[in-house]
């Protein structure tokens, strides 16, 4: 089980003056949201000191994308989402052009194992006796996403939850949408019920922050044993974030993360 704050490499020192880390987060009415944005800022801020970390919103938030690049003399856009869907392939790419920004684009957060540590991280805070591969070995999860259009996207979190049972050790893992098509949470929680090897159901959000979406999967786990909380400003969000930047700064290709 996660512990603490991860360590993240230092990769190449950030200079005085260097890009900043430009944080673009999709944005709710929701207030919780930009609240959860904030903590985790202060906790990338916390993994490097010194680097200049500005907030930029796609909707609903202010400051919005083109207040903030018009104001930073270099930065790296780092997208707050998870998968690689409409958001980063469309919506992200138009805003910096609009705003006359041509900074580079870090890749998506997912997949990464540093994302199956925050979700463990986050089942461990619902059920401490989580952390026994014995009682893992019985229990079963949702992972409850979103849900996109973009079967890319889909397939991706798919890819993620046969992962995360393949490493973590848990009996069983069905994925579960909020939006879109697919299965919804009830059916998931149906599905591990039927499991012999399944004595417990948990429901882990595969989601960032508060909101509309997180509150529906909530609702929709009433008959789950266990419900996580969302990802939220999780320590291994901040170094992944980290990650990220580091290799759109420097040219790097990550390693293949997954290999579900």
């Amino acid at each position: 089980m996660p512990e603490g704050r991860p360590s993240v490499a230092p990769a190449t020192p950030v200079a005085a003056g260097g890009p900043a880390l430009l944080l673009i987060a999709h944005g709710s009415r929701d207030p919780r949201h930009a609240a959860t944005v904030a903590a985790l800022v202060e906790e990338v801020r916390a993994l490097r000191p010194g680097l200049e970390v500005a907030t930029a919103y796609l909707d609903h938030c202010a400051p919005r994308i083109a207040q903030v690049v018009s104001r930073l003399a270099s930065a790296v856009a780092v997208p707050l989402l998870l998968n690689r869907a409409f958001h980063a392939k469309h919506d992200i790419p138009a805003a910096l052009r609009a705003a006359g920004g041509d900074l580079p684009v870090a890749d998506v957060l997912g997949p990464s194992p540093l994302l199956l540590d925050a979700l463990d991280r986050r089942l461990a805070e619902a059920g401490p006796d989580l952390a026994s591969p014995a009682v893992r070995a019985r229990t079963g999860v949702v992972l409850a996403a979103a849900g996109s259009s973009d079967p890319a996207a889909d397939a991706a979190t798919r890819a993620v939850a046969a992962e995360w049972r393949r490493t973590r050790g848990w009996a069983a893992v069905e994925v579960a949408y909020a939006s879109a098509g697919g299965p919804r949470v009830p059916d998931a929680v149906a599905a591990l019920r039927a499991v012999p090897a399944v004595s417990r159901v948990a429901v882990a959000p595969y989601l960032l922050a508060p909101g509309r979406l997180p509150d529906r999967i909530a609702e929709a786990a009433a008959d789950a044993d266990l419900l996580a909380d969302v990802l939220g400003p999780a320590p291994e969000l901040a170094a992944l974030l980290l990650q990220r930047y580091d290799a759109a700064r420097t040219g790097a290709r990550p390693a293949p993360a997954l290999t579900a």
